[in-house]
């Protein structure tokens, strides 16, 4: 093919209706299919309906084409954490369990969304928009972790609440990538992914001391302690 020809391809690329678009569809289609890994540059483009040369006209290459799709995925998966923490109502843990049944949904609903934020290789931190966004949604899991911590009893060591927070995060996305996908990377439980995680989670609070157990949506709950009262503990004094 000669390059004349490769050019009025390229420029019919770029009168597409929506080139920008097509390219994040096309992707996103893609991962559905084959993974984050499983596609090229090019292969966006032809599933676009483009030349190969098009997709420059808006991305820099495939790994801005991925950065924008999680970041597009992480914002309705941040949304939908917070919605479920709903600022820790009507108590703290169940609205943590909530959160990671939210979590489990995620998984379940959007695999490619999914797969685009946590298996393509993008640096979280390859876009300003991925980066915050990604914060706020690790913040409501943090927040959480702050809320359990204060339900902790006198005098028990524990870690700070934002290991806490990677312990829990870490085992939510370990149920939510196994067990929990709506795609053929799932894996068979004989429970379901929301069971496992809940027991998981309990298993490990309860290990460190906490109190884990429903109150009355009109309990109040004990405040915090003050930072001077916090016993200190092998990881130190938490925070």
């Amino acid at each position: 093919m000669s390059w004349r020809k490769e050019e009025r391809r390229a420029e019919r690329g770029y009168h597409h209706g929506n080139l920008k678009e097509a390219l994040l569809q096309a992707a996103l289609d893609l991962i559905a299919q084959k993974g984050a890994a499983g596609f090229t540059f090019a292969d966006a483009a032809r599933m676009a309906g483009v030349s190969p040369a098009a997709p420059y006209r808006h991305f820099r290459d495939r790994d801005e084409l991925l950065s924008r799709i999680a970041q597009r995925g992480v914002e309705p998966f941040e949304a939908q954490l917070a919605a479920a923490w709903d600022d820790g109502r009507p108590d703290t843990v169940t609205a943590f369990e909530r959160v990671g049944k939210a979590y489990l949904a995620f998984a379940r609903t959007e695999p490619a969304f999914y797969s685009a934020m946590f298996e393509s290789g993008v640096a979280a931190d390859s876009t300003a928009g991925l980066l915050a966004a990604g914060e706020r949604a690790f913040g409501v899991i943090r927040a959480a972790a702050e809320r359990l911590a204060a339900l902790a009893p006198p005098n028990v060591p524990r870690p700070p609440a934002l290991m806490m927070a990677l312990h829990i995060w870490s085992m939510s996305h370990g149920v939510a990538s196994l067990f929990a996908r709506g795609d053929a990377a799932r894996r068979k439980l004989p429970m379901s992914p929301e069971e496992l995680l809940e027991a998981e989670v309990l298993i490990y609070l309860r290990g460190l001391g906490f109190t884990t157990d429903r109150r009355p949506a009109s309990a109040a709950e004990p405040p915090p302690l003050p930072d001077d009262d916090k016993p200190a503990g092998p990881w130190g004094r938490p925070k």
